[in-house]
């Protein structure tokens, strides 16, 4: 994900998805290496039925390398006089261009989004977004729901953890992976979405003997509004707090503060905070939960052009200072994720257990154009308090524990188990607190 300031936003990509993600982009388009300022001149070019109705942008005056302008708009018109489907689709030629000009930069972060993806990229980040309301994963290679959220549409329909979901709008979802999955789960409010569930049932025989069968049966959900929770609690332990941060959002910052507030009225003897394929997301949420630790001291540092330009300090508290801390992370912790457990292992405040991190050390800056597109662009690299930058590296953790995928399958998670022994608390139960339901994929955090 993309650390920003508020008001802007980072990219959400979550391993163990909830039905939220989605990410559609244009691979159309020419590159225009250095045009930079171009951008806004040509967004004014689209009117509403699609057609380019401006064709007088001039180069701008603050290009180095000289860009005729000219070349682009003869490529424009030949593209669509000589193509051999017609109609082409103008508004389509359009954004794959400015696609392609923010890729030609070479810096996965940097990243326009058309007005549709660019509305549920920022749905995604405020934890909100329209869909069935259920938790997916992949167990046993076949994808499934480990838990439909409480009181939303795949609950009421009757969807249970542990259903095998076989087809999407009758598509086998064999080998199917899990971002498109959610992609196509995910939709308007309102419309349906029909999956075919597979659900092993026992029942005894005619002879009396136990037996499970596969039984299928379609059904068919009317997609609602879900409001994902980003910050929940659970005590593996008695003396012991886990406090999951699954993303960084809009409001994480004061649920975080409240999950502390009730922890500390149990007098925990310490506390596991919980990163594991947590992707990132707003700057600011992350230095008020950083700062429940080192309190008003130095969470992060943005580098821009090789100067220092700006030192963050955590907002918050500080109440947990005094308390033992570990810090869980994995391949799929990045970003925010990255900026707290690198600002509380430098402080030594915490141990980080679990497997490198991701390696996601850059600052966004995102802007909305007229017409509902979107444009986000790398400014700064960020450091953590020592001057360490992750970026491309990852932090790596104290005491290195891997989760297989044959751990994720027998539903355990040596990861929290290695956390409390170290805390001197007996080991999680599998009811406790169930294993990740996918083993992390180390991929860009970012659309």
């Amino acid at each position: 994900m993309d650390e920003i300031r508020k008001p802007r936003v980072g990219v959400v990509v979550k391993t163990l998805a909830i039905i939220a993600l989605a990410g559609v982009s244009f691979s159309l388009g020419a590159a225009f290496a250095g045009a930079k300022a171009g951008v806004a001149h040509l967004t004014q070019a689209v009117a509403d039925a699609g057609q380019i109705v401006d064709t007088t942008a001039t180069q701008p005056t603050d290009v180095n390398t000289p860009v005729d302008f000219q070349e682009f708009w003869d490529l424009w018109q030949q593209l669509k006089a000589r193509y051999y489907l017609q109609p082409v689709d103008e508004k389509k030629m359009f954004y794959g261009a400015m696609q392609g000009m923010a890729s030609s930069l070479g810096d996965p972060y940097t990243v326009f989004f058309e007005p549709t993806s660019a509305t549920q990229f920022s749905q995604d980040l405020a934890g909100q977004f329209d869909g069935i309301g259920a938790e997916i994963g992949i167990k046993n290679d076949q994808l499934e729901i480990i838990a439909p959220l409480a009181g939303l549409p795949a609950d009421k329909a009757g969807l249970l953890a542990g259903d095998m979901i076989l087809e999407i709008n009758a598509t086998d979802t064999t080998a199917m992976p899990v971002d498109q999955a959610v992609d196509m789960i995910r939709g308007p409010k309102g419309t349906p979405v029909t999956l075919l569930i597979g659900r092993n049932v026992t029942a005894k025989d005619a002879t009396g003997k136990e037996k499970t069968s596969l039984v299928t049966k379609q059904y068919t959900i009317i997609r609602d509004t879900i409001v994902v929770k980003s910050v929940n609690t659970t005590w593996p332990s008695k003396t012991v707090a886990d406090i999951q941060i699954t993303s960084f959002d809009k409001d994480t910052g004061s649920l975080f503060q409240q999950a502390v507030t009730d922890a500390l009225a149990k007098n925990p003897k310490s506390i596991i905070l919980d990163l594991r394929n947590d992707p990132g997301g707003y700057l600011d949420q992350a230095t008020t939960v950083a700062g429940e630790w080192v309190g008003s001291q130095t969470v992060v540092s943005e580098r821009r052009q090789g100067q220092i330009v700006e030192t963050l300090p955590g907002t918050g508290s500080g109440r947990l200072k005094s308390i033992p801390t570990i810090v869980l992370v994995n391949q799929g912790s990045a970003s925010a994720s990255e900026i707290v457990a690198g600002a509380l292992h430098d402080y030594g405040i915490a141990k980080l257990v679990g497997m490198k991190t991701f390696g996601k050390g850059s600052v966004q800056d995102y802007s909305n154009f007229p017409d509902g597109s979107a444009i986000k662009v790398t400014i700064a690299e960020w450091l953590t308090p020592k001057g360490n930058s992750i970026n491309k590296v990852g932090i790596p953790p104290d005491v290195q524990v891997d989760l297989t995928q044959d751990d994720i399958n027998a539903n355990k998670d040596p990861q929290l188990d290695k956390a409390l022994q170290l805390l001197g608390a007996k080991p999680a139960t599998p009811a406790a607190k169930p294993a990740p339901a996918q083993a992390p994929t180390v991929r860009t955090p970012s659309k």
